[in-house]
C-alpha cells in the first residue's frame, strides 16, 4: 500500500456520502495485492453462493477475510466467523487493506469483514442491493476494484428508485457512508478484456465493512 501525507480529494459522483477516489492504488500496488490474494485464494477457494429461500446460484463466486464473513444462507444473509463450506474461521485481512480502510473510511475502529466479489465470467454481475446487515451502520462501506472495470449503478433508498451509473476501474475506491449508506446500488456489467491484472481475467472486488459498534 502507498504511503500518503493525506487522503486526495475525491472525484464527485452526484450522490452525497458517496465519494470516489480513482486510481487511488497504483499499478505496483495493485500487482502487490493480487499476489497476496491470489497465494490466499488457493487455500481458501472462492465459492458460489445461492440465494436464501430459491437456492438459486449467483453468477459470482465469493470468499471474506476477516474475524466475520458475509454469508448467504437458505433462511437470509447474515456474517459469520467461519466459512461454510470448510467450517475454517477467515483469513486475516491482508495489511494493505487495513491500511486502506484507515486512509478513506474516516472511522474510529478497523474493519471486521473484507467480503471478495469474483466477477470471473461474461455474465457476471450484482443486482441492486443494500449493505444492511450491519449493526454499525455509521461505518461506511469500503470498496476497492482490481482488474476488469465495471458499470456500477446507485439508486435511491428503494429499490425501484430512479438510479445512475458510473465506471469503476482497476484501483478505484468506493466509498459508501453518510446519507447514503443505505442507498441501493450493483454492478451492471463487466467490461471482459479491460485489465490484465486478474489472472485468467475478470474483475475482483473488495469490500471492507464494519460489523458490530465499537465498545
Amino acid at each position: 500500500m502507498p504511503k500518503y501525507q493525506s487522503r486526495p480529494a475525491p472525484v464527485e459522483t452526484g450522490f452525497e456520502g458517496i465519494a470516489l477516489y480513482p486510481g487511488l492504488l497504483d499499478g505496483p500496488a495493485q500487482k502487490a495485492l493480487i499476489t497476496e490474494l491470489s497465494a490466499a485464494l488457493e487455500t481458501e477457494k472462492p465459492y458460489r453462493p445461492h440465494m436464501p429461500r430459491t437456492g438459486k446460484p449467483w453468477s459470482i463466486h465469493q470468499m471474506n477475510f476477516g474475524e466475520l464473513g458475509w454469508v448467504s444462507r437458505p433462511d437470509g444473509y447474515a456474517y459469520s466467523s467461519t466459512n461454510p463450506v470448510n467450517s475454517r474461521k477467515w483469513p486475516a485481512i491482508p495489511p494493505a487493506l487495513l491500511a486502506l480502510w484507515e486512509l478513506v473510511a474516516d472511522y474510529p475502529a478497523p474493519p471486521e469483514c473484507c467480503l471478495v466479489n469474483l466477477y470471473d465470467t461474461p455474465k457476471s454481475r450484482m443486482g441492486l442491493h443494500r449493505d444492511e446487515d450491519e449493526a454499525a451502520l455509521d461505518a461506511p462501506v469500503v470498496s476497492l476494484s482490481l482488474g476488469d472495470t465495471c458499470l456500477f449503478r446507485v439508486g435511491g433508498f428503494a429499490r425501484g428508485d430512479k438510479s445512475g451509473s458510473f465506471r469503476l476501474a482497476s484501483g478505484d475506491v468506493l466509498v459508501i457512508g453518510g446519507p447514503s449508506r443505505l442507498r441501493y446500488h450493483g454492478v451492471d456489467r463487466i467490461i471482459h478484456g479491460s485489465s490484465r491484472l486478474v489472472p485468467g481475467g475478470g474483475r475482483i472486488n473488495l469490500t471492507l465493512r464494519r460489523v458490530t459498534k465499537p465498545v
